[in-house]
């Protein structure tokens, strides 16, 4: 009943379009992923070269994400978010077509970018229609269209089966379609949109100490979800010998959890704190990537991947439950900004397995490097937000200062207060 009363508290059917938007547009973004096998069978490619093949995608998203994010705040979500359902069907089209090479697969690649710079549409169009105290429900129930990453694990090699991996990239045409004429339809511009401001004042976040942490924070866990969804079914081809379409099975499994867990991470950001929530979600993801690196049977890796993903989907959750609290006015450029950031962690994640897999011999050495970096992270957030946020913020809400009733609230549900 809560759950109801929340979504209602804001525009259902913008929020809708922020899921679909992003869902489809994620969907596309990453699948490069479970066709790698396929297209490395055409090509023969090395391990550091499937690394590159599915990280490539993620960078493009990661360099489109700023300009997406301020454009969000210029002109609103939804032309910015119709003009980029438009312009993905151009890698679509290339890939299908025209991709015949290494080079040109990566173009394309490099082009789906702008597919995964959704992120810096949707999360925006959801949160402004939104209230403090259910912003972790509204921007996890937008964030969860990062599901799309299941849908193409689970189909894009069974369509490469029958139409070739060129066929699937012309098939993907087909959603993206459908999704602009239902954004179309239903996607709304909220009251709450700021009005157009100079270029160089999108810009101040980056001056910002915060902003900077978020990007650091997000990088790991957007970075871990996305970079470990792209290369799964090349770890389970590769490591334990399932054929194409059971790898994509495995991979949806595990991809599955990160996904609609998402949400989740946000409601118990919005009701125990965000920071509270983020920092446990790094040890858990720490100890299942430490657990990975062991490479168990495929029984145990498979469930230690699951519960490692729902941590990463878990804790995408709980950042952009905070980072609105912290940055309302310049969400849009800001969401951009994280989100790059956590595009460039999902590039690095798979480029570094890769690479590390060719220079060891073995992918133990690229979970465990993960694994470390997971429980650095849950260190640094403690740290900062005793020496640093917990002084800076929480001061400012007292109510001898000034903050109104709803400032107090987004306080509290970030810091558990």
């Amino acid at each position: 009943m809560k759950f109801i009363k929340a979504i209602k508290s804001g525009h259902p059917g913008s929020l809708f379009s922020a899921f679909l938007y992003f869902d489809v547009s994620f969907m596309v973004w990453v699948i490069l992923g479970p066709l790698a096998v396929y297209i490395t069978q055409d090509l023969g490619l090395s391990s550091t070269q499937k690394g590159l093949l599915v990280a490539v995608p993620i960078l493009g998203g990661a360099l489109l994400r700023i300009p997406m994010g301020i454009l969000t705040d210029r002109i609103g979500p939804r032309r910015t978010g119709l003009a980029g359902l438009l312009l993905t069907l151009i890698p679509l089209i290339w890939g299908w077509l025209f991709a015949d090479a290494l080079t040109e697969v990566i173009v394309t690649g490099l082009l789906l970018g702008v597919a995964g710079a959704s992120f810096a549409v949707a999360l925006p169009m959801a949160s402004r229609w939104y209230p403090a105290e259910h912003q972790g429900i509204a921007m996890g129930i937008a964030g969860a269209g990062n599901s799309g990453t299941v849908l193409t694990m689970l189909m894009a090699p069974r369509l490469a089966e029958h139409t070739g991996w060129h066929g699937v990239l012309g098939l993907a045409m087909i959603p993206i379609l459908i999704t602009f004429g239902l954004f179309f339809l239903m996607a709304k511009e909220s009251p709450s949109q700021p009005a157009p401001r100079p270029l160089r004042d999108y810009l101040s976040p980056f001056k910002n100490e915060d902003a900077w942490w978020f990007n650091f924070f997000y990088s790991v866990t957007f970075g871990g979800f996305v970079g470990l969804a792209s290369f799964l079914v090349i770890f389970f081809h590769d490591q334990y010998g399932l054929s194409k379409v059971m790898a994509g099975n495995f991979a949806a499994a595990c991809v599955f959890a990160g996904s609609f867990f998402r949400p989740v991470g946000g409601y118990l950001s919005d009701r125990f704190g965000g920071v509270r929530v983020l920092t446990g979600l790094y040890v858990c993801v720490g100890i299942m990537m430490l657990g990975i690196s062991l490479l168990p049977s495929l029984a145990v890796v498979t469930v230690l991947l699951f519960l490692g993903m729902m941590g990463l989907g878990m804790g995408n959750g709980s950042v952009f439950q905070i980072v609105p609290k912290r940055f309302g006015n310049e969400i849009g450029v800001v969401t951009g900004m994280v989100g790059a950031a956590g595009g460039f962690g999902g590039f690095l994640l798979p480029t570094i397995l890769g690479s590390l897999k060719d220079f060891t011999g073995s992918f133990r050495a690229g979970f465990l490097l993960f694994g470390l970096i997971g429980f650095l992270s849950s260190a640094l957030l403690q740290s900062i937000y005793q020496k640093s946020w917990r002084r800076t913020w929480l001061v400012t809400a007292k109510p001898s200062a000034g903050l109104s009733t709803s400032g107090r609230v987004a306080m509290e549900v970030v810091f558990g207060g």
